[in-house]
C-alpha cells in the first residue's frame, strides 16, 4: 500500500476555519482523515501540509511511526505550531487509513477498551462562540448552566476569569465571584464545573481569582497563567488550593516533561490537532501516567477532531474527560457524518472503521474559508492584553 496524495479542505465555523486533512492511497476508496485546525492560522498550515506531503508520497501509511518520525526529523527545524498541527493531521489519518484497512475501530487498533464509555463535558451555549466568549452575565451564565444540565451533561466548563491587569482591578474578581456563583447555583452541588482562566491571568491575579472561586468546589482551574510561563506558574501553584491543568498549547512532550517533574499540574490537556496527532498524544499520555496525572484533552475543533479523542479516551487509562464544543455551527453533522449521540453525558465505544468520520464534500463548499484577524484585546492603557 501506498500514498499517492496528502489534500486539505478548509471548512469555515464561524470562529474557526476547519482544516480537514486527507492523505489517498493506491487503494481504491482507501482515504484517510484527520483534522488539523489552528485559530488564525489557516492557510499556514495549508502550506505545511504541502511542504510535509512530499515526505511521504509513495510510503506505506501504516508505517505510522517511521511517518511521524519522517515529518518531524527531517524537516530539521522542529516543532511550532502550524507544522505540528500539519503533522497532527496527517497523522491521525494514517491512523484512520490503517484501522480502515484492518476494517476496525481506531479504538480496537490502540489496545482495545480501558473503559465502556467517555465522559464529555459540555460549554455554556453547547460551545457557541458568542456564548462562550462574549456573554459573561450573571443571568446569561444561569440560563445556559441550566440548560446543559438539560441536556444530559454532568460537568460543564466556563469562562467566568475576565481580561486582567497584571494587578488590581478589584471589581474584576468581584464579576468572576458572581457568574462562578450564578453558575453553581443553577448547576446544584452535584455538578461538575471547570474554569478557563484562558492564560489571562499574572500568578498574583490567578491566585486572587483561585480564592474567590473556591467556595464554589471547581473540579480545576485550566490555563491559570500564560503557557510559556513555567516560573509563574510555580508561585500560583503554591498559592493555590484547587487542582490546576494545563497544556493545549504545549506540542511535544518534551514541553510537558519539565511541568510533571515539578509537580505543576493535576490535569494534562493535549490537542491532539496540535501536539502531534495520535502518536504523540499517546507517548504525552504515557508519560503522564507516570506522574499520576490525569488526561483532559482540549478540543474546542471540530468533529473529526472530537472523535479522534474519542478513540483515545477510550484506550488511555489515565483519561479524565472529554471536552466538546457541540453547538458551535448548526450544520455540524450536515457536513460531517459518523459522530455518535452524546447519551447523558457519555459518548459509547463507536463501531465504524477508523475514526468513524466522513465528510460531504459537496456540503463543505458551502463553507469556505474566511479570513479575518484574531481576537485581539488591550488594557486600559492601551498595553496589550492577553485573550
Amino acid at each position: 500500500m501506498k500514498i499517492t496524495k496528502i489534500t486539505t479542505m478548509v471548512v469555515n465555523a464561524k470562529m474557526r476555519n476547519w482544516v480537514v486533512v486527507q492523505v489517498y492511497t493506491d487503494v481504491p476508496g482507501l482515504i484517510g482523515i484527520g483534522e488539523a485546525t489552528v485559530e488564525y492560522q489557516a492557510r499556514a498550515v495549508v502550506g505545511a501540509v504541502e511542504d510535509l506531503a512530499p515526505t511521504l508520497i509513495g510510503r506505506d501509511p501504516r508505517d505510522i511511526e517511521r511517518n511521524w518520525q519522517i515529518m518531524y526529523r527531517h524537516p530539521f527545524f522542529k516543532g511550532g505550531v502550524t507544522m505540528m498541527s500539519a503533522l497532527s493531521g496527517i497523522d491521525q489519518a494514517l491512523w484512520d487509513i490503517s484501522a480502515k484497512d484492518l476494517n476496525v475501530p481506531l479504538w480496537r487498533l490502540l489496545g482495545g477498551l480501558a473503559r465502556d464509555r467517555i465522559r464529555m463535558y459540555d460549554h455554556l451555549g453547547g460551545g457557541s462562540s458568542d456564548a462562550v466568549y462574549n456573554s459573561d452575565t450573571v443571568s446569561s451564565f444561569s440560563d445556559k448552566m441550566k440548560q446543559s444540565v438539560k441536556d444530559g451533561f454532568t460537568a460543564v466548563k466556563i469562562l467566568a476569569v475576565p481580561q486582567s491587569a497584571p494587578l488590581g482591578e478589584e471589581e474584576k474578581l468581584k464579576h468572576a465571584h458572581d457568574l462562578m456563583e450564578s453558575a453553581r447555583k443553577a448547576a446544584g452541588p452535584d455538578i461538575d464545573i471547570m474554569i478557563d482562566f484562558h492564560g489571562r491571568t499574572s500568578a498574583a491575579m490567578a491566585i486572587k481569582y483561585a480564592k474567590v472561586l473556591e467556595p464554589f468546589k471547581p473540579l480545576f482551574l485550566e490555563e491559570v497563567v500564560p503557557p510559556d510561563q513555567i516560573e509563574s506558574l510555580k508561585v500560583a501553584r503554591a498559592g493555590i488550593n484547587l487542582p490546576i491543568a494545563a497544556g493545549e498549547r504545549w506540542l511535544h512532550r518534551t514541553e510537558f516533561l519539565p511541568y510533571l517533574q515539578a509537580g505543576l499540574i493535576d490535569v494534562a490537556q493535549p490537542d491532539v490537532c496540535h501536539a502531534g496527532g495520535v502518536t504523540e498524544i499517546r507517548r504525552i499520555s504515557a508519560l503522564c501516567e507516570s506522574y499520576g496525572v490525569s488526561m483532559a484533552p482540549h478540543n474546542p475543533l471540530g468533529p473529526i477532531a472530537t472523535m479522534v479523542n474519542v478513540h483515545l479516551g477510550l484506550t488511555t487509562p489515565n483519561f479524565l474527560i472529554q471536552e466538546v464544543m457541540r453547538s458551535d455551527v448548526s450544520w455540524r453533522n450536515e457536513v460531517f457524518h459518523g459522530v455518535p449521540d452524546i447519551k447523558d453525558g457519555y459518548i459509547y465505544p463507536p463501531e465504524k472503521p477508523g475514526i468513524g468520520v466522513e465528510i460531504d464534500e459537496k456540503e463543505a463548499l458551502k463553507h469556505p474559508f474566511t479570513g479575518g484577524a484574531p481576537v485581539q484585546w488591550f488594557h486600559s492603557d492601551g498595553s496589550v492584553a492577553d485573550w
